[in-house]
């Protein structure tokens, strides 16, 4: 096969379904949320800043400096990188302990959401 010079396209595995619904379900009441797709997957964005959202098998949120060094001592806690080596900046990777609780999902979501809110609104790119 001859070179292109393209790089082969990346491909993603879909959210597990019981992963969609959890997700969904944590971010249906939170107040002024947007949830469109980003790469395919569903996210939550607050004044165009996105807070939260699922990638391959993971749920991630974006959190302040302070909460992040909190959320680092849960056991599990890792930085998302959606590719290997590049890290979101913000970004956290929620455990499934995490997850499986919802008092504790929906208490670290609600942070997520208040550090979007303190960030300035996101304007839209015009479109080309």
């Amino acid at each position: 096969m001859a070179e292109t010079g393209m790089k082969p396209k990346m491909t993603w595995e879909h959210a597990p379904e019981t992963l969609v619904q959890t997700f969904m379900g944590a971010v249906q009441f939170l107040p002024g949320i947007q949830v469109r797709k980003m790469f395919g997957y569903p996210c939550a964005f607050y004044q165009g800043q996105m807070f939260t959202g699922l990638h391959q098998s993971h749920m991630f949120l974006r959190l302040s400096d302070a909460d992040r060094a909190e959320f680092m001592q849960i056991s599990g806690a890792t930085f998302f990188e959606p590719m290997p080596g590049r890290p979101m900046r913000d970004y956290m990777v929620i455990p499934a302990p995490v997850i499986e609780k919802a008092e504790l999902l929906d208490s670290w979501l609600e942070r997520s959401l208040s550090y979007a809110a303190s960030l300035p609104p996101k304007v839209p790119r015009k479109q080309r």
